[in-house]
């Protein structure tokens, strides 16, 4: 046994885990190899060896629920070249630019709507459900969370809605089904994503746009923005509520929607590489900072335990839909692909599992709004 496999092992039996152990949670590894790739580059190269086919793990849920809760123990043997080399980047071309933006469009979101219809909810969203109210499936989740933000926002007929980041419009779609006398206009900065969402949306009063929420002008009664506030960039969380600020009438709900993480230094090299580029997850206090002055932070809630069984869910309609996916296009969804999206589902259950990242509903309206706001769950 070299140095470098046994750091690695040392490593992950401080969190309870075997290395070619016999339980299922155990990773049994493919290739010698990984040992001294992990300890060159820590979680970045946990994920790349996982996607070549290096090790393999029957529960990697487990496994990863096992890591994050021993990561006050192992967070120094993580750090990586890869770290150093986003923080690099950052102050280069910063998280949030309207370049970076687009990537992130391009990247995500527009690798195929195809994928996305197998494995989302019928309405297509993709954040967070709400299964505590007694859900039974994926859909009937999605619907409660959508519900509960229609009455945080205290929509009445006549309300014209902005949404910053309306995906495939499944937002926009349920509001103008359920709410008489209203229109919601979306925004999204993946062309893919206002197509579907057009079709979905069709004969309902939704207008769709591709366009960056910095570029677009008007004043809005209600703002919504669902799981986009990760892609502002931290440099422009300022610039991003200071916008909404300008878009909301004086009496207007501005209602946010985000995954956050419990400390202002949020790094995650895998997913920022493969996953999500530019993405950055707010803490409490940075969100707090940046709406200073501008907002009264109305209402919180953090609905973070509902996202497991959501990010669940994704995965096993991902993997009872493989062989379709596969099917649409062999080339771009090749086994390397396949191994990359398990990997990025099942981590990132873990990580809400594990209490390492919450979801914040927050309910903001500007200082001079006259009245009170309340909202009983």
């Amino acid at each position: 046994m070299n140095s470098s496999e046994k750091k690695v092992k040392e490593i992950f039996a401080l969190a309870g885990i075997e290395i070619n152990g016999d339980r299922p949670c155990d990773p049994q590894i493919n290739n010698q190899d990984f040992y001294r790739r992990f300890m060159s580059d820590g979680r970045l190269a946990l994920g790349e060896s996982y996607m070549d086919g290096w090790w393999d793990c029957e529960d990697m849920y487990e496994m990863f629920c096992k890591l994050y809760s021993a990561l006050g123990l192992i967070a120094n043997t993580l750090k990586s070249p890869a770290a150093m080399l986003i923080i690099l980047r950052e102050k280069l071309l910063p998280y949030g630019s309207k370049t970076r933006s687009k990537n992130i469009g391009k990247h995500h979101y527009d690798i195929g709507n195809e994928l996305y219809k197998r494995m989302l909810d019928p309405y297509m969203v993709y954040s967070c459900g709400l299964w505590e109210n007694g859900a039974n499936s994926l859909a009937e989740a999605q619907q409660h969370k959508l519900q509960r933000i229609c009455e945080k926002l205290k929509i009445q007929p006549g309300h014209h809605l902005l949404e910053i980041g309306c995906g495939w419009g499944s937002f926009a779609r349920y509001a103008a089904e359920h709410y008489k006398d209203i229109k919601v206009t979306g925004l999204s900065v993946s062309q893919e994503q206002i197509n579907l969402g057009l079709e979905l949306c069709k004969d309902l009063p939704v207008e769709l746009l591709y366009r960056d929420y910095r570029d677009h002008q008007g004043t809005y009664p209600r703002i919504v923005s669902i799981a986009m506030f990760e892609a502002v960039g931290k440099k422009y969380f300022r610039d991003y509520f200071k916008k909404v600020h300008d878009l909301l009438d004086k009496e207007g709900i501005f209602f946010m929607h985000t995954i956050g993480f419990n400390t202002s230094d949020y790094a995650s090299p895998w997913i920022q590489k493969y996953i999500f580029p530019g993405a950055y997850l707010p803490s409490m206090t940075q969100i707090a900072k940046a709406s200073e002055g501008l907002f009264v932070i109305e209402h919180v809630e953090n609905i973070g335990p509902n996202y497991a069984p959501t990010l669940n869910a994704w995965h096993d309609n991902f993997i009872d839909s493989w062989d379709e996916i596969h099917e649409l296009n062999p080339e771009k969804y090749d086994e390397r692909f396949k191994r990359m999206w398990i990997y990025y589902l099942l981590q990132c259950s873990a990580t809400f599992t594990t209490r390492i990242a919450p979801v914040w509903q927050l309910v903001m309206r500007k200082p001079e709004a006259s009245g009170s706001y309340f909202y009983k769950v």
